[in-house]
């Protein structure tokens, strides 16, 4: 509890996307003598529009990662207009909303809490964005002002204030705002970096959307589809703490702010600061469509243009497949590039239909292929795929070619991005290219009667680097200083251990992605439940 006294001042420091009136409530029991909202200190709407319209731009999807903070939203004369007031006020006063704590720390200091994955239901909901009033706007124009803009200036100020704030409040469910003691977060933030994790898995509907992960995840039966599952993002999935008889959920990404070097290990650290590098997330196209036709930024390109530091190297894990099942790959031998973009253009001006097969082409995939994708490869995934995406974490940047000439589930056009795209293909990267070095490129590197290991990817032009576990008994591992992010992609349940006890067992079922932190250092995978006495397979991500 708060302790109350005079001349308290309480500090609510909110990510944008919490709900301030409501929240503003449920202070109301300790009486307050005043309540100041942060907005009230912000420049006139005008100025803030400057601040941000070179980052924001006017595209629909992709803005720049912006180096602003949010302390640079904030009229100084105003704050310290406020600041005398406060000083002047006999009683409690409550300062709440983003950037509070700019106005002042206050006696107590609250951090209000909201993951990613939420604020993106709150904006199809009809919320607005922090900065611009945009209750109407299409959801993709959210998403892009939080994403390139408010997040980033955000988590700059988080870093700041999680190793000091007084208390932390979940905000995930506005009618329940869950307040644990700061230090006892830290405690568990702490315990989190030390031994294996799963985060807050979320799953979304798509125009290509398929039927396998309703299946098999137990999912609402009345939803059309689901296209997506988010399993393995720290940016945008969340964490589940215990306290005592109390479960708070945290954004994921505030472990990566707090233990960047436990978590993913220094040398990882070294390279890519507070970004944590890895992605798993889960396509299902099965019963469903063709993702769209897609390319990815060479890195050079992402940093000029987007001010991002690397690019989305990525890969497709075959998790499941149909006879049909196929994934589009790399353009076809001496493709005519001028005909390829003429072809796209009229296809986006909806002249004609774009032969993708003409130009591209087209893979038979079957379960436990794994398709390495290196930027500025065309590709996407083919209907009835079921797909373990392993990528690097900038997943915003696909610049889209040809999407089927679909609408989006917001009714509105599906935007591509041709001129970016064509600015990125790779020409070399043809049928021959291809299949030297993309497809089938799975290496032994020990086999015995237990256990069998893999080397299945990424390509020398990636960072990541993948292994297959084929476990009959156990298996033990070493995290060489990097985080592990992996998947068990056969059979129903795994323990992962400590050999030291260094840390509890953690059970995965199957198709979970879970973290392994560098500061493991040592871990076992076994087959566990239902699966003991059975061969299981999981696939490992790291930093090469």
């Amino acid at each position: 509890m708060i302790a109350r006294k005079e001349n308290t001042v309480i500090t609510v420091e909110c990510y944008p996307g919490v709900d301030i009136e409501r929240l503003t409530e449920d202070f109301l029991p300790l009486f307050p003598v005043k309540v100041i909202q942060s907005d009230s200190c912000l420049h006139e709407r005008e100025s803030i529009n400057q601040l941000i319209v070179n980052d924001l731009t006017d595209d629909r999807v992709f803005g720049k990662i912006t180096n602003r903070t949010i302390e640079e939203c904030f009229d100084q004369m105003k704050i310290q207009n406020v600041r005398k007031q406060i000083e002047n006020i006999q009683g409690i006063v409550i300062v709440i909303g983003t950037g509070a704590s700019f106005i002042t720390k206050g006696d107590v200091l609250i951090y209000a809490d909201i993951s990613r994955w939420e604020i993106q239901l709150r904006y199809r909901a009809g919320m607005s964005n922090w900065l611009c009033h945009n209750p109407k706007a299409p959801i993709l124009e959210k998403y892009k002002c939080g994403f390139f803009i408010e997040w980033r200036m955000a988590d700059k100020l988080k870093k700041q204030l999680l190793p000091c704030t007084d208390y932390m409040m979940d905000c995930n469910i506005k009618e329940k705002p869950i307040l644990v003691a700061g230090k006892q977060f830290r405690e568990g933030m702490k315990r989190f970096s030390n031994e294996p994790f799963r985060t807050v898995p979320y799953f979304d509907p798509g125009v290509w959307g398929g039927q396998w992960m309703k299946n098999h995840f137990s999912l609402p039966a009345d939803r059309s589809n689901f296209a997506w599952s988010f399993d393995g993002v720290p940016e945008e999935n969340g964490i589940r703490m215990c306290f005592g008889d109390i479960t708070a959920e945290f954004p994921a990404q505030n472990l990566v702010l707090l233990h960047p070097k436990d978590l993913m290990g220094s040398r990882v650290y070294a390279r890519f600061g507070t970004e944590f590098p890895i992605r798993f997330d889960l396509l299902d196209t099965v019963e469903g469509g063709n993702l769209s036709l897609q390319v990815h930024p060479l890195t050079e390109y992402i940093q000029e243009h987007f001010n991002m530091k690397y690019t989305q190297d990525e890969s497709y894990y075959i998790l499941d497949a149909q006879k049909d099942s196929h994934v589009y790959l790399g353009v076809k031998e001496n493709a005519d590039q001028e005909q390829f973009a003429d072809d796209l253009k009229q296809a986006e001006k909806g002249e004609k239909e774009f032969p993708a097969e003409k130009y591209v082409n087209c893979i038979p995939v079957k379960k436990h292929d794994h398709i390495l994708i290196p930027a500025g490869t065309i590709h996407c995934s083919g209907k009835n795929t079921m797909v373990l995406e392993i990528s690097a974490t900038p997943y915003i940047f696909t610049f889209k070619l040809w999407d089927w000439g679909r609408v989006g589930l917001d009714g509105l056009p599906r935007p591509v991005h041709i001129d970016h795209g064509l600015r990125n293909i790779q020409w070399d990267r043809d049928t021959k290219w291809i299949e030297n070095n993309l497809i089938h490129r799975e290496k032994t590197l020990m086999k015995d009667e237990r256990n069998q290991i893999e080397k299945t990817g990424l390509h020398e032009l990636e960072f990541i680097e993948t292994r297959r576990y084929t476990i009959n008994y156990s298996l033990q591992c070493v995290t060489d200083d990097s985080v592990h992010v992996l998947n068990l992609v056969e059979g129903e349940e795994i323990e992962v251990a400590s050999p030291t006890n260094q840390f509890s067992p953690l059970r995965v079922h199957y198709a979970e992605t879970f973290f392994i932190p560098a500061s493991a250092e040592e871990y076992i995978l076994r087959p566990a439940g239902k699966s003991l006495g059975k061969t299981v397979m999981v696939v490992d991500a790291f930093i090469k």
